[in-house]
Formats: C-alpha cells, sequence, structure tokens
C-alpha cells in the first residue's frame, strides 16, 4: 500500500497501456449508483430497475441524500451535475444557490471595514436562495423518462420510515449538536439527542416532499412552501424574500473539456471552479517525464504540489460567476499560460506561494459537501455534486419544513483578503452581488477514454475537493489502481495559501516529509479534516461497472 500512495503521479513508461486492475469495488453489469449512503445508493438503483434513466435516479438520489444524510444531502442548497449521454452528447447544470436581491459587497462587514464573525456562516444571514428543488425539477423537464410522482414516492416512503443512525452519523450529530441548539433552540424538531442504531423520522419533510410531489417546482418557488420558507428566514433575520424565490433558475452551461494523454475530462465550468483548476493541474503535469521517478519519492508530491499552487492561485484571482464576472479562460487554459506558469518550478527547491502573484485576497469554502455518481443500464452518466456549504449548513432548521438551509454565502469574497471558512483566497471576482452565484470547488467530472465512457467521479471536501479528485484519476491511470483502491488511497493538498502541505495524518513516511521539508516545504500533518470523500465509478473493459465507495464515510456503492 505504501508504494502505492507515494507513487501517485509518476509512472512507469507505458503504465497506460498495462492491462487494467483487477476491480476491488462492488462489480454490476448494468447500472451503479454510488453515493454518501446505501439507502441513496440503493433509491437510485430502484428507480433505474423501475425503467428510469440515471436523471431519474440523480432526483431520487439527490432527495434521499436529504433524507439520510442532512449533514449536506439537502432540500435547502443547491449543486452542479455534470451528464454524458450514450451518444456522447455532454453538457452541465448549475443549480448553485445564489445572493438574494438585498446582498451586497460590505454586507458582512462592521463600521470599521472588518469582517464580523459568524454572521455569513451561522443562522439566516447566510444562506443563499436554495437551487436543489429548480435543479432537479430542470433536469426532469429535459431528460426524466418516468413521472416525478414515482421518483419521489420512495424518497417520501424513506423518511416515513425512517434512517438508522450510523456510528459515523451519530458522532457527527453529537460533534455539531450544540451548534444547532444555538441557532435553533433546544425545542427543535430535527431530533433529540440520538446513539447508534436509533431511527431518524422527519415528519414535516414528508409533507414537504409531498406537497412538491403534488403541484410541482412551484411549490417550492412560489406555493405554499415558498412562503412558509421566506417567512421563516426573515423572522430569523434573514435576508431572502418570495421574489427571491420566485426568481431563481437553475442555468445549463458548457462544461470544462480538455485532454490529458488519452483521456478526455469533462468538467464542471464556473461558478464552479473545479473544471478550470484541474485542467490547469494536469495540463502543468503533463510534459514531465514523470516515469523516472520512485513510486516513493518526493519528486511525485512535490511536481502535484507545484502545479496545484499555481492552479489555485489562478483560481482565487480570475474565477467568479461568469454572468457576472469577464473570466479569460482562453488564457488561463492556453498551453502558452500554462508553460509560462511552470517557468518557475525546479525540483530541486519549494516555489513560496508569496512568488505566486496571481490571486491577492483570502476565501474559503466548507467540507461538508456530498457527491454520487451514476451510470444507468442504457449507458447514460451522471456525475453530481451538492452541498449546504458548511456541515448541517447555516444550522438553520426549519421546523414547518424539515430540512437546513444553507450557509452558502461564506462562499463569497466577504472582504478581499480574508480567508472564508475554507482558508481560501478570494479576490473582486467573487465579491457579493445581488442575483450572483457564489464561487465553489466542487469538481463533478466524466472522463472517456478512446471515445468511450470510463470513469464518472467527484468527491466532497471545500477547498481539497480539486485535489482529492485529481488525485483519484492519476490513481487509476497512471498508477493502474482499481476504482475502490485508487479512491481508499490516502491523499495529500496545497491551496496555495496557506503555503503548506496537508497529509492525511500518519500515512506518508517520514523520509518523504523530510526531503520535503529540506526543499523548503512546509508539512502539516496535524488532525486535519477529512480530504474529501470520493464516490466513482470505472467501466471495465467487458462494459461492466466497478464502484468506488470511499471507506472515509457511510459511503456505499449499489447496482445491478
Amino acid at each position: 500500500m505504501r508504494r502505492i500512495i507515494y507513487g501517485l503521479l509518476f509512472v512507469l513508461v507505458g503504465a497506460c497501456t498495462e492491462t487494467p486492475a483487477e476491480p476491488t469495488g462492488l462489480v454490476t453489469k448494468n447500472a451503479m449508483v454510488v453515493s454518501a449512503r446505501e439507502e441513496a445508493s440503493a433509491i437510485g438503483v430502484e428507480i433505474l430497475q423501475r425503467g428510469g434513466n440515471a436523471f431519474d435516479a440523480m432526483i431520487g438520489t439527490e432527495l434521499a441524500l436529504a433524507v439520510a444524510y442532512p449533514f449536506a444531502g439537502n432540500l435547502g442548497g443547491g449543486g452542479f451535475m455534470v451528464y454524458r449521454k450514450n451518444n456522447g452528447d455532454v453538457g452541465a447544470l448549475d443549480y448553485r444557490e445564489k445572493a438574494p436581491m438585498a446582498a451586497h459587497k460590505d454586507m458582512y462587514l462592521d463600521s470599521s471595514g472588518a469582517v464580523i464573525p459568524g454572521l455569513s456562516t451561522k443562522g439566516a444571514t447566510g444562506v443563499g436562495v436554495p437551487g436543489t428543488i429548480a435543479g432537479i425539477f430542470e433536469v426532469h423537464r429535459q431528460f426524466g423518462t418516468i413521472p416525478m410522482e414515482e421518483i419521489i414516492a420512495p424518497v417520501i416512503e424513506l423518511v416515513e420510515t425512517g434512517v438508522r443512525v450510523t456510528e459515523k452519523q451519530a458522532a457527527r450529530l453529537e460533534k455539531y449538536w450544540e451548534d444547532i441548539i444555538e441557532i435553533n433552540g433546544d425545542n427543535t424538531l430535527f431530533y433529540n439527542k440520538c446513539k447508534v442504531g436509533d431511527t431518524l423520522r422527519y415528519p414535516a419533510l414528508a409533507n414537504t416532499l409531498k406537497r412538491i410531489a403534488k403541484n410541482g417546482r412551484e411549490e417550492f418557488y412560489s406555493g405554499e412552501t415558498a412562503k412558509i420558507l421566506a417567512d421563516f428566514i426573515q423572522l430569523k433575520g434573514g435576508y431572502i424574500t418570495l421574489e427571491d424565490l420566485d426568481g431563481y433558475e437553475a442555468k445549463w452551461r458548457q462544461p470544462i473539456i480538455f485532454n490529458y494523454k488519452d483521456l478526455r475530462l469533462i468538467s464542471m465550468c464556473p461558478p464552479s471552479s473545479g473544471g478550470v483548476t484541474i485542467n490547469q493541474i494536469f495540463k502543468m503535469i503533463e510534459p514531465y517525464d514523470i516515469g523516472n521517478g520512485e513510486h516513493h519519492s518526493a519528486r511525485t508530491l512535490q511536481l502535484f504540489t507545484e502545479a496545484a499552487r499555481r492552479a489555485y492561485a489562478d483560481r482565487n484571482y480570475f474565477l467568479g460567476d461568469p454572468d457576472f464576472v469577464d473570466i479569460p479562460l482562453d488564457i488561463l487554459l492556453s498551453q502558452g499560460y500554462i508553460d509560462e506558469r511552470m517557468d518557475s518550478f525546479s525540483f530541486s527547491h519549494a516555489t513560496p506561494s508569496e512568488d505566486i502573484h496571481e490571486g491577492q485576497v483570502i476565501m474559503a469554502e466548507h467540507d461538508e459537501t456530498t457527491h454520487y455518481s451514476i451510470v444507468d443500464q442504457f449507458g447514460n452518466a451522471v456525475s453530481v455534486t451538492t452541498t449546504l456549504n458548511g456541515a448541517y449548513g447555516s444550522k438553520l432548521y426549519c421546523d414547518e419544513l424539515g430540512f437546513f438551509l444553507n450557509n452558502e454565502m461564506d462562499d463569497f469574497s466577504a472582504k478581499p483578503g480574508v480567508p472564508n471558512m475554507f482558508g481560501l483566497i478570494g479576490a473582486e471576482a467573487n465579491s457579493i452581488a445581488p442575483g450572483k452565484r457564489m464561487l465553489s470547488s466542487m469538481t463533478p467530472t466524466i472522463i472517456e477514454k478512446d471515445g468511450k465512457l470510463w470513469m464518472v467521479v467527484g468527491s466532497p471536501g471545500g477547498s481539497k475537493i480539486i485535489t482529492a479528485v485529481a488525485q483519484t484519476i492519476l490513481y487509476v491511470y497512471e498508477f493502474n489502481m482499481s476504482m475502490q483502491e485508487a479512491v481508499n488511497t490516502p491523499r495529500f493538498h496545497h491551496q496555495w495559501l496557506p503555503d503548506e502541505i496537508v497529509f492525511e495524518p500518519g500515512e506518508f513516511s517520514e523520509e518523504t516529509k523530510d526531503e520535503l521539508r529540506e526543499k523548503g516545504y512546509i508539512i502539516n500533518e496535524t488532525l486535519t479534516p477529512i480530504m474529501g470523500k470520493v464516490d466513482g465509478i470505472r467501466i471495465l473493459s467487458d462494459g461492466s461497472l466497478e464502484g468506488g465507495a470511499d471507506r472515509r464515510g457511510d459511503d456505499t456503492a449499489v447496482g445491478f
């Protein structure tokens, strides 16, 4: 395992033409869903078995995660979907949250211009206009094949039956219980203290879903649910109005598409930074003859770190909502620019982040997102990452509706140079404006090899999403790992600022870390949040599917 861990990027010459790795994850012949909870994956598969396609299963899985995984699954948040149809057509849907119309650039600053702690992260003041329900109805309008009522029915049944509390879920509930009580009071209907094996039920959520199933998208954005939601948020001091909800629309976008050797990657475009940043990372490492490095060499980590450092600096400075800012994608993704960015790279020493000048301010992004990957029996694939931003979002729970609200406003740059909760650095391109979508690191990605569907992958993890997804792809492609093995393999991270390499604790040799320290790298191996929970699907040579469900969570692959 350690030989594999330290190999990461450098591959023996010709490795890409080796016999593909034998699968170690679940293998099924026809279809598969991999998500953060078995209940959600099972509902997605149930929809497929009833004749639905990957898009129908997307809707069921998305809603089921709000039930089984309220930590990040949601009705009160938003996300991104990248798809590839069985005829090769690709596209992307942006159902990211928006700033309410009352939002303004300085809304989280005090009279002296300092950021007010907690105002964008806890409670109603941090809530952006939710996009999830608009997203699933737009997917259904465009690609759905079975009635929405039939898709939502098993989700309602799951709510009414209840969800068993796992060991990891119990630990999360315990960790955030005081925060939830602080925001909602100790009479909240979310749950009382629970332990492993208990069952959680949310009757109010069942009623909300029944109204949505009956009345459609309008129920959430202009109907009874919308009125309840707007009144609740304003009562709690937030900014969202009924007009904000009524004006929300999900948006189809052109994904970021690029080649790495003989792979074709389709990833999410802005306002997600994932596709642009992963594109830059791959293009920066591609020219190097990495096959000469030893599998445990620090060179493997160093090359990836230096590429990531430069790509994140560009991310933080240039990227934002393309409906509001001009993003120079043609320059950022050009080979000439990529080559120029790596001119200062040397294997002999670290390049201090203070010497990488793009990006002048700090922004952060939460780790508590969730991802799921789906391939159906017809050959369609979807890669979806969705979030409330923080753990249980803003911690604000609407008892009458049965779900949490996001704290996505914290993903804007509240003030250039001040880090957000993820420690990322943001600039004017991601400043707050009415109706604007905040920048994200979500990186839902689909990969073709030799013109055929080869992998569906993505991850939660805030600013660590991009590096988690990139490393997982490289583990499979360059080091011939199985999907499950690649997902399980320890990861590391660098995001320009803070200027440090973060390792999963206890997984990398002291010799490797000492070699990096000697070259000037700062090593952080303290107990850190999980660096992603990757859920992926690899298409095998015989057309069957191998799932990779991340061991770091309760993630589960289900298929048939």
